[in-house]
């Protein structure tokens, strides 16, 4: 779908003006497949293009984000991220853990730049500390005390210069943050994701990928499976004997009836 939402994805990733416009000026702004969407794209002279940012691929993630948005598919949710440029979409907030490993792997050579680098760790955490506080109690008050103590910790100037860019640096990135504060049920901290995703990973060391994409797509739904169940109290086998209708086997109803009762409000 082509919308402003996708026009605003593309130049945020830095697809030229001239292509945007000549994919605003065409009357098609929506594409029924991958196959439809990459025939307009080739009549329009894309892949023929040998630029950096591809353009296809910018073009295409746009396309996909506006076809989101047009949906109303997730318009309220927040991408939590360790700052890989690929999932700053929409509303984007930073992992504290990646955030002050920065610091903590910051190579110091002097006795005081050890003292000013363990100094501003202490105040880093101190700082979640207090956020993961508010979480449970939020308020605007709280929020505006926490918001002029993080630039405190992040605008100080310590002495340690490779220390002190690395604060501005990560200064920049207040909003991201400090999501939080506005949003407070978001996570602090990827450390769930990462655990959800582990389990792919070492199927990947242990097998070395798949060959096929029928493969692919086996091992995820699979593995999907069996986290969900897990994280469900469900065990995989029942939740499978009752897909299949395996005779004397307990009942289990479909997985999105359990995930939605479990958050359905009081």
């Amino acid at each position: 779908m082509l919308n402003d939402a996708a026009y605003g994805y593309m130049r945020k990733h830095s697809l030229s003006a001239p292509l945007i416009a000549s994919l605003a000026a065409q009357p098609e702004t929506s594409f029924a497949d991958q196959a439809a969407w990459l025939a307009h794209l080739d009549r329009l002279g894309f892949t023929k293009l040998e630029v950096t940012p591809d353009p296809v691929r910018v073009a295409t993630e746009g396309a996909l984000w506006g076809s989101v948005q047009s949906h109303k598919f997730l318009c309220d949710a927040v991408v939590l991220s360790d700052d890989a440029g690929q999932f700053n979409v929409g509303q984007h907030a930073l992992c504290w853990v990646h955030a002050e490993r920065l610091v903590h792997k910051l190579d110091a050579f002097t006795d005081k730049h050890r003292a000013a680098q363990t100094r501003v760790r202490g105040l880093i955490w101190d700082f979640y500390a207090d956020l993961k506080a508010y979480r449970l109690k939020p308020g605007p008050r709280r929020a505006g005390a926490l918001r002029k103590r993080f630039d405190r910790i992040f605008l100080r100037r310590t002495g340690f210069v490779t220390l002190d860019r690395l604060l501005k640096r990560l200064h920049a990135n207040k909003a991201e943050l400090l999501m939080v504060l506005d949003r407070p049920e978001t996570p602090l901290h990827t450390n769930g994701s990462e655990n959800d995703i582990r389990c792919y990973v070492t199927r990947r060391k242990v097998s070395a990928g798949t060959r096929s994409d029928d493969g692919r797509d086996c091992r995820d739904a699979f593995l999907g499976l069996a986290k969900t169940c897990g994280k469900l109290g469900i065990a995989l086998w029942d939740y499978l004997g009752s897909r299949f209708k395996v005779a004397g086997h307990i009942i289990v109803q479909p997985l999105d009836r359990y995930v939605r009762g479990r958050f359905r409000p009081a």
